[in-house]
């Protein structure tokens, strides 16, 4: 199944059971492991659950393969994925605490440069500047 196709059904699935803040983020030049990151929230570890299940179901319906999910045990952040898409449903505090979509949009440039003035920090305190 082609991506765009699961993206489409992984997001239809999400807008079904009323999922909140849905993000799609393209990250293939960011890792080979998969393309698609979704990132969706849902108001209870219920409706995390349902939102996830959904996913499942609606992917497998139009012929799509599920290659795993994690943590409906808990059912505060569930992972769900779909090969090429990876999705994350989540409780807004698990969401806000990850904050996942600044990890994956993130610059490696941007990171250097949040790093280097980390250090200048730290060398002007040992200086005592």
């Amino acid at each position: 199944m082609r991506v765009d196709r699961i993206v489409k059904a992984a997001v239809e699935a999400l807008e079904d059971i009323k999922g909140r803040d849905i993000v799609v983020l393209n990250v293939v030049k960011l890792t080979a492991m998969f393309d698609r990151v979704i990132i969706a929230t849902g108001d209870s570890t219920r409706q995390v659950r349902s939102l996830a299940e959904n996913v499942q179901a609606k992917v497998r319906e139009k012929g799509g393969a599920v290659q795993g999910m994690e943590g409906l045990q808990t059912s505060e952040w569930v992972l769900i994925d779909l090969g090429t898409v990876i999705v994350h449903v989540m409780l807004p505090t698990v969401r806000a605490h990850y904050n996942l979509e600044e990890l994956w949009t993130a610059r490696p440039a941007e990171r250097k440069t949040r790093k280097r003035a980390t250090t200048e920090v730290e060398a002007d305190a040992d200086t005592g500047a």
